[in-house]
């Protein structure tokens, strides 16, 4: 759909998604084929090293940019991470950046001591930012960490600084692809395996020399899975459907989050 709208608008498909965005995941996350890219122009796809620590922060520096460098063209912006369109629409938070070192750091701790010990800090240093937490979720935990120990201040605090978006909305058509569970979950499992079949073993077998569980782009969908099996640690049947479980899984925290956040956007059904 976002190829053929560039083709008739002379437009640009500008990606919004996490993990596509990392140069080593092609199969494994979908990301559009050297046969799409050569049909329309493709922006923010596979740009990003597999060691880099790329945000949500990074991906609207760069989006930014694009709207400015491009604004005779028409920008086709598509993804399946709500964080990135909720941030186009409204803006970040304007914290700066967190040094490599503090989140190296976050991460020694929460590996050698565990979430408690980070939330018991949070509490005890910033008991504003730790009651609005879901302290069960340690990439939050660990993000509030952070932002306290590089800033000395809270995420509370930075919350009530001003935040401007991208794009008003009145300059923008949003719209939700949505569909029917049943026919979705169908999806993701013949999809599981197409992506086995075409070239994601050689992918998580390249990854495998310099794989590190903390990095973002080790998040992708059924790449540890993939992995463990390599490993022999698991039939490549069973990595398979840990993979496909996982996926269904996010799927439907997705659609919760389109419901909850993206309400008023036009909605289209595909089945």
């Amino acid at each position: 759909m976002a190829m053929d709208i560039a083709e008739r608008r002379n437009g640009i498909v500008v990606n919004a998604d996490a993990l596509q965005v990392y140069s080593c995941w092609r199969v494994l996350t979908a990301r559009p084929s050297p046969e799409d890219e050569e049909r329309v122009q493709h922006l923010l796809y596979g740009h990003v090293d597999r060691n880099a620590r790329y945000s949500v922060g990074s991906w609207l520096g760069e989006i930014e940019e694009l709207v400015d460098k491009h604004s005779d063209r028409l920008l086709i912006v598509v993804g399946g991470t709500g964080l990135y369109f909720s941030t186009f629409e409204n803006g970040l938070t304007p914290i700066p950046r967190i040094p490599d070192s503090i989140q190296v750091e976050s991460e020694a701790i929460l590996k050698a001591d565990g979430l408690e010990t980070m939330v018991t800090e949070l509490e005890r240093i910033d008991p504003e930012t730790a009651a609005s937490l879901d302290t069960r979720n340690p990439k939050r935990v660990q993000r509030a960490w952070e932002v306290l120990k590089a800033t000395g201040r809270g995420l509370t605090s930075w919350r009530q600084e001003p935040r401007r978006p991208v794009l008003p909305v009145s300059d923008t058509a949003r719209i939700v692809l949505s569909s029917e569970s049943g026919w979705l979950s169908a999806r993701i499992e013949s999809r599981i395996k197409n992506m086995v079949r075409n070239g994601a073993l050689a992918e998580c077998n390249a990854a495998m020399a310099c794989w590190i569980p903390e990095l973002p782009s080790a998040k992708a969908h059924g790449a540890a899975n993939l992995i463990a099996y390599l490993k022999g640690e698991c039939s490549l049947d069973e990595a398979t459907s840990l993979a496909t479980v996982a996926t269904r899984q996010y799927a439907k925290r997705q659609r919760a989050w389109f419901r909850s956040r993206m309400a008023d956007w036009s909605w289209i059904e595909v089945n």
